[in-house]
């Protein structure tokens, strides 16, 4: 298995990018193509020990600022390790792609390149989320910020299949974003999307409000690419700046230090729950192929999880098995 990583996305690419790799080789059964610009990479490289003949570099002389245009990034930067990745998964023996770098970029690179899978019009990001009782797949979180309804209806039929296949849940349900949980709530967008989702997918079982989001009540949480931007940036924020909050009160109390150390072992596993760089990078669901966005912080760990993803992904045929119930469906 070979798996495309892009080298010079992210904030701290390529030094996280290539630590993640290298950790990935070691740990996993994977040969890795890092594109980016060829010097920089092999100075970074040139710090560690690992298996040679695991990695390889593909020059890609041009990089994509978070700045760029997505637009600009394909008519432009034809040589930047965006395209470059993203054009190797059209060559047979490169199974999937990841980036850290320019969200949009990559989107539009997919998009334009790879092309969509027949019957979706549209892609979406999917974000594995944690919830009370596991996880949940919240999609789109930022492709696709002005939907139609069919498109509503696409990521929840995406989202099902991925979250059977991938999280291994059977007869995984699906939940609209909405502001009320009636039917005729909502803008246009959410009464049409509701109706195509209750005629056509199983398993719908309505709208899902913003505070319903990490309950468990969804295996499958649909919202617009706005939305769902909105939403998971709101939850990060929430999540950071209560651990700063708690730190600094805990701080205050010799009590509540030794408190917060005899809840040592609790409070770890909440924040591996809570970590982000667990789950590696969100799928890319609707293009002929399968590309991983991580995070534009991550650290060597998140480029190493999303790694396994994407393998968890290609071991489990993940596009023939969406082609199959789009085209079925």
């Amino acid at each position: 298995m070979r798996i495309v990583v892009d080298a010079m996305g992210g904030d701290y690419a390529p030094q996280n990018i290539v630590a993640g790799v290298v950790e990935a080789v070691k740990e996993f059964d994977v040969t890795i193509t890092l594109v980016g610009i060829e010097d920089q990479v092999k100075a970074q490289l040139s710090r560690y020990d690992y298996p040679i003949n695991r990695i390889e570099i593909v020059h890609a002389p041009e990089v994509v600022g978070m700045e760029d245009s997505p637009t600009d990034v394909i008519r432009k930067k034809r040589d930047c390790s965006i395209t470059v990745g993203v054009n190797l998964l059209k060559e047979p023996g490169y199974d999937a792609f990841i980036s850290a770098g320019n969200t949009g970029a990559c989107v539009a690179a997919s998009t334009f390149f790879l092309r969509m899978i027949e019957g979706v019009d549209r892609p979406g990001i999917g974000l594995v989320i944690p919830q009370i009782n596991g996880f949940s797949l919240l999609i789109d979180v930022g492709a696709n910020t002005e939907p139609k309804p069919e498109h509503l209806y696409r990521y929840g039929q995406m989202g099902q299949v991925y979250i059977q296949h991938v999280l291994g849940k059977e007869n995984p349900t699906v939940g609209l974003v909405n502001i009320g949980e009636e039917e005729g709530k909502g803008s246009g967008l959410e009464k049409q999307a509701y109706q195509l989702l209750q005629e056509k997918l199983p398993g719908f079982i309505g709208n899902v409000e913003p505070n319903e989001l990490f309950t468990s009540k969804a295996d499958c949480i649909v919202c617009t690419g706005f939305v769902g931007n909105v939403i998971i940036k709101v939850s990060e924020g929430l999540m950071e700046s209560t651990s700063t909050v708690i730190k600094r009160e805990i701080g205050k109390s010799p009590l509540a230090i030794l408190g917060a150390f005899l809840m040592k072992g609790s409070l770890r596993k909440v924040k591996k729950q809570l970590d982000y760089s667990e789950y590696g990078g969100a799928p890319l669901l609707g293009v002929n192929g399968i590309v991983i966005i991580s995070h534009g912080r991550s650290t060597p760990k998140a480029i190493k999880n999303a790694i396994r993803v994407a393998m968890h992904e290609v071991k489990h045929k993940i596009l023939d098995k969406m082609r199959s119930a789009i085209v079925s469906a």
